[in-house]
């Protein structure tokens, strides 16, 4: 961070520090998954770490500002937690850099919960919405970074936007086989 510091360019400024939130939350999601022996991880506990690091290195006022994690006692491997990780990581950044300008006091609300095979994260602000027209805007790295892991976890994105508030949703609908009957 003290090259950002350095830098005189504001743009480049920011740059900078999105990259370093990016690597901080990825280290968190390293030193996690090395503890995790099985190759199994529990996803309440490593996403409130994860969202913790993100608050801790991007929020400068939590009386402000907060992030609160909702998380069902869903197990999953390793591999689709990284993947689950580096979404919310995307998502929380993008929040907190568009959803609350002018150091808007609000909240960004992490939950995920399964049934079955099937299971939803989603990623909720109470900021200002995006703006109108937005879904003809250029997306962001960060956006093709959350489709393409989404996609990587054969799951959707669904995004609902209002004046109080923003929420993407990541969804893996796992259908249930049913048999077929047949006639004798």
């Amino acid at each position: 961070m003290q090259s950002a510091r350095k830098v005189q360019s504001e743009e480049t400024r920011g740059h900078l520090h999105d990259a370093h939130s990016r690597l901080m939350s990825i280290a968190a999601v390293q030193k996690h998954l090395a503890a995790s022996r099985l190759g199994e991880v529990e996803l309440r506990l490593y996403l409130v770490q994860l969202c913790k690091s993100l608050g801790a290195s991007m929020i400068h006022d939590p009386k402000v500002l907060s992030i609160e994690v909702v998380v069902d006692e869903s197990v999953t491997h390793a591999d689709v937690s990284v993947s689950l990780g580096l979404i919310v990581t995307e998502l929380v950044i993008n929040a907190l850099k568009h959803a609350f300008p002018g150091h808007r006091a609000g909240k960004i609300v992490v939950e995920y919960g399964s049934h079955g095979r099937s299971w939803t994260l989603s990623v909720s602000d109470n900021g200002i919405g995006m703006p109108s027209g937005s879904e003809t805007s250029k997306p962001g790295l960060g956006t093709n970074i959350v489709e393409a892991l989404a996609k990587r976890l054969d799951a959707e994105v669904r995004i609902a936007s209002a004046v109080s508030g923003t929420t993407v949703s990541i969804v893996h609908a796992q259908l249930a086989v049913v048999p077929v009957a047949r006639n004798a």
